[in-house]
């Protein structure tokens, strides 16, 4: 019997087996995705010794990304989400192969490293094709699972998922990449793959809650875009987190600091890409037990102001567990922020809506992370690492103090 009626319950979405099994799936599958943005930096930056190849990595995959979204709202919205995301995961599973084998000793030894990095790249053109079709798709999927009462619980478990996926995936990665090799940690990947694709085939497929079936893919679209215009509250809570991300990340970057300023190899790089991840799941915890109730607009705004001062704390060290603590302070400030934006999503948009909506924040935010990656690779290369960093947490910093006096409904805002 639920107990989701009961605010108290910080376990209630968890009470529903459907939930469990799409929590346990989007698990493993975020463990591979971050497993995969790892190795393919690692190994791109391996091959090549310059940061620009690492941030084209992130236009690469923005592209097409950026290029879908619009589409990809539209179809997740008229379609049955549960399967679109299967798709998209069977999809990845694909690209997994094709990166097991091009990393091979066999394909080391038989093909030019021109040819590597093509395909390298090819698979990441590939993720952001299908990447506005997983995450927007997930979003839109929760609401489905867990009665309406529960969905702000099922918000911070579906976040909490992430995180702790994203904590895994990088650390796992450094540790097989050097006990195992890269080729034997795509077949790991491959195996959890099979275990996100089992989990969510737990899931029953779900009805389509979008009825005007003879819309146009514009009118379908502009709707959507009016929805996210006229809601202040959802516009500015995705427009902060845009220019945050796209200025703040220094993501891109770590392969370069874990070579050159902390020398730390491939195993640092790992646990360095965890730190941030480690501090989603700290801050995701105690707000599982310690919800923000009052103020959440001010508190949102203040965290991403944070998450710049660490990234300039990072930028500046030469210290490896300085940084570690830097990143893992951005990422507790950053889960807060993730928390609330997440929550403003889900509650103020119509379920009939959600897919558009997600494909909109998608190119707000999840794409932003590509194109931050890009940004980085520029600055870098016209500014040095450590400068590149400094001038995005400052950037960040900017940003903030800029919605604070111009978004005050923002700035106001409580759930």
């Amino acid at each position: 019997m639920s107990l989701s009626k009961d605010k108290k319950d910080n376990f209630a979405a968890l009470r529903f087996p459907e939930f469990r099994s799409y929590i346990l799936s989007r698990f493993f599958f975020i463990i591979v995705l971050t497993m995969q943005a790892t190795i393919i930096s690692w190994k791109v930056y391996e091959l090549t010794r310059d940061t620009f190849s690492i941030g084209m990595l992130g236009l690469v995959e923005f592209t097409p990304a950026f290029m879908l979204a619009f589409y990809s709202g539209y179809v997740i919205d008229k379609g049955d989400k549960r399967n679109l995301l299967l798709s998209s995961m069977i999809g990845n599973v694909i690209l997994t192969s094709i990166l097991c084998f091009i990393t091979s000793n066999y394909a080391i030894s038989e093909y030019p490293q021109t040819w590597i990095l093509f395909i390298i790249f090819f698979v990441v053109f590939g993720i952001g094709v299908l990447r506005p079709f997983t995450g927007p798709t997930s979003f839109a999927l929760v609401s489905q699972l867990v009665p309406k009462y529960d969905l702000a619980n099922a918000t911070m478990w579906n976040s909490a998922s992430w995180q702790v996926g994203a904590v895994t995936g990088p650390a796992l990665a450094g540790l097989m990449y050097g006990l195992a090799g890269i080729t034997n940690t795509f077949y790991l990947m491959i195996g959890m793959m099979g275990i996100a694709i089992t989990g969510l085939s737990l899931v029953t497929p779900k009805p389509v809650l979008y009825q005007k079936r003879e819309e146009s893919i514009v009118e379908s679209v502009k709707q959507g875009l009016r929805f996210v215009w006229k809601s202040k509250e959802v516009l500015g809570a995705m427009s902060l987190d845009l220019f945050a991300v796209l200025f703040g990340g220094a993501t891109a970057l770590l392969p370069a600091f874990a070579d050159k300023i902390l020398h730390v190899g491939a195993q640092g790089l790992g646990v360095l890409r965890s730190a941030p991840a480690i501090g989603g799941v700290t801050v995701l915890a105690l707000l599982a037990f310690r919800p923000l109730h009052r103020h959440q607009g001010k508190i949102m705004l203040a965290s991403v102001a944070g998450f710049g001062i660490c990234i300039i704390v990072f930028g500046l060290s030469q210290i490896f567990w300085l940084s570690f603590f830097a990143l893992f302070a951005s990422g507790m400030l950053d889960g807060i922020s993730v928390i609330v934006r997440s929550t403003i999503l889900q509650l103020k948009t119509p379920d009939a809506m959600k897919g558009r909506v997600a494909s909109l924040n998608s190119i707000f935010v999840m794409s932003s992370n590509e194109l931050g990656s890009f940004e980085s690779g520029v600055t870098s290369k016209l500014m040095g690492n450590v400068a590149a960093v400094v001038f995005g947490g400052c950037m960040t910093i900017g940003v903030v103090v800029y919605n604070w006096f111009k978004s005050p409904s923002l700035r106001k805002l409580e759930y």
